[in-house]
């Protein structure tokens, strides 16, 4: 079969632990996130609802959870495809934070930027041990962390870490993210899809009604984001990626990037 006739690999694979479902990033190498991508996750949420799944983990690679946004493909995009992109992002990021079902991120390797804000949008974060590299570093890479986002760094972390790691752009081994409040759990990589199913089965053990109750008034802060008119922030965002240094700043690190791979 000719290669433009071959079947596209799903971006997003599901694999069934009973009444807990894994959703596995599959967009070889690094699992960054493009518009393909973000409209599959955002997708498999929706459709584990209606198919009566009651619990998910979001996982990766080993060694690689998502490396965030795909910056190369992203600087090819004009203003108008950028802000259609920033949208369906938003809306995923909107359908974690409402979920009715409990999310864990099974962090299984290099999560830096849009990898991160994955996570913190999950109830609940479990990183592999390894020499994985996580935070949110939109700053160094020239962009600003937007509201929302950084209104989640900041519930999970609290006021001084989230401007100690979001001013700064830091990047954090696990161990150091876990003592940061940005990971719950550190385990070895090949428990870390087993310790989030672990997480799923015990939330469910609990009396489901009451769990569920509790569970949405907690989350009703992190939900209350996306209540709001999110059209200036949204702007706001979209600016500073069309902004002139912010395009040479990413312009450079896609070019580091090149060279280090050749």
């Amino acid at each position: 079969m000719p290669d433009s006739q071959a079947p596209q690999q799903a971006v997003v694979l599901q694999i069934e632990h009973g009444d807990v479902r894994e959703l596995r990033l599959n967009r070889p190498p690094a699992n960054a996130l493009s518009p393909d991508l973000i409209s599959a996750l955002t997708r498999s949420l929706k459709a584990a609802q209606q198919d009566g799944v009651l619990a998910l983990v979001l996982s990766g690679k080993p060694g690689m959870f998502s490396a965030g946004l795909d910056i190369p493909l992203l600087l090819t995009l004009n203003r108008s495809d950028m802000a259609a992109l920033w949208r369906v992002f938003y809306e995923l990021l909107r359908a974690l934070a409402v979920s009715p079902l409990p999310i864990v991120a099974a962090i299984t390797g290099h999560a830096p930027a849009g990898g991160t804000v994955l996570a913190i949008f999950c109830d609940w974060r479990i990183a592999a041990e390894g020499n994985w590299k996580i935070g949110l570093n939109e700053v160094q890479v020239g962009l600003q962390l937007p509201p929302v986002i950084y209104l989640a760094l900041r519930r999970l972390v609290g006021v001084r870490q989230a401007e100690r790691l979001g001013v700064r752009g830091l990047l954090l081994s696990p161990a150091e993210a876990a003592a940061a409040g940005l990971v719950d759990e550190v385990v070895p990589a090949e428990q870390v899809v087993t310790g989030a199913i672990t997480w799923c089965r015990e939330m469910l053990s609990l009396p489901r009604g009451s769990m569920s109750i509790t569970r949405q008034q907690a989350r009703s802060d992190l939900a209350a984001l996306f209540e709001r008119d999110l059209k200036d922030e949204l702007e706001m965002v979209i600016a500073n990626w069309c902004d002139q240094e912010t395009q040479s700043v990413l312009r450079l690190v896609v070019e580091r990037l090149a060279k280090k791979k050749t």
